[in-house]
């Protein structure tokens, strides 16, 4: 989970620790806790790999890692607080390799995960091609559908049993149905513009 959700930011932009923490924060959710402690035993991990290099910069001068994307003017305002408060200072700044960004295609394409990691791949869907993001969609909605079928066949069974673990159930249905609606939704957005895609080029793949 870590190392996709670093790989995929490092993707729009070039951060130092900090920044990458703040970020990872943003795209785990208010209720993760990414420490420097995980996140820089990670970086190792993934430098190790050629899937992340390191560089070392001075904040005191100008930068020379090029930002890009949403990132940007946060990036910039970090910097300019840190020279602001704590003066000249060497960090690192990482950024994704080749490699790298074919690790990262790899972990977006892999076929098992939950609500988490279905959550983690579509924050980072960007970075698929247009099959690999509907076969995650349509792969998903199908999940969804058997869990569906499930919980109504245990909540039949279950019918005068005790109200509140029924009306969990329930919820759990209602909410499995949205989840499918909305997978409806992004699978027939994508569709829509793969077709536009064939119309502008031909039908040319």
């Amino acid at each position: 989970m870590i190392e996709l959700a670093i790989l995929g930011i490092l993707k729009e932009a070039q951060l130092h620790g900090y920044e990458l923490k703040k970020h990872l924060r943003k795209v785990l959710g208010p209720l993760s806790n990414v420490s420097f402690g995980s996140l820089y035993p990670a970086l190792n991990r993934l430098e190790r790999q050629g899937a992340v290099s390191a560089v070392v910069t001075d904040d005191a001068g100008p930068s020379t890692m090029p930002m890009t994307g949403s990132l940007t003017g946060e990036a910039a305002a970090f910097r300019s607080r840190l020279r602001s408060t704590r003066g000249p200072r060497n960090k690192k700044v990482y950024g994704i390799t080749e490699v790298g960004e074919r690790r990262l295609v790899e972990l977006l394409s892999d076929p098992a995960d939950d609500e988490r990691t279905f959550g983690m791949k579509l924050a980072f869907f960007r970075w698929c091609d247009r099959p690999t993001r509907l076969w995650l969609l349509e792969r998903r909605r199908a999940a969804l559908l058997e869990r569906l079928e499930e919980t109504r066949r245990a909540l039949a069974a279950r019918e005068g049993d005790d109200p509140y673990v029924q009306a969990l159930m329930e919820h759990d249905t209602e909410s499995t149905m949205s989840d499918i609606a909305w997978l409806g939704r992004l699978i027939a957005r994508e569709r829509a513009g793969d077709d536009r895609t064939r119309e502008t080029t031909g039908g040319r793949p």
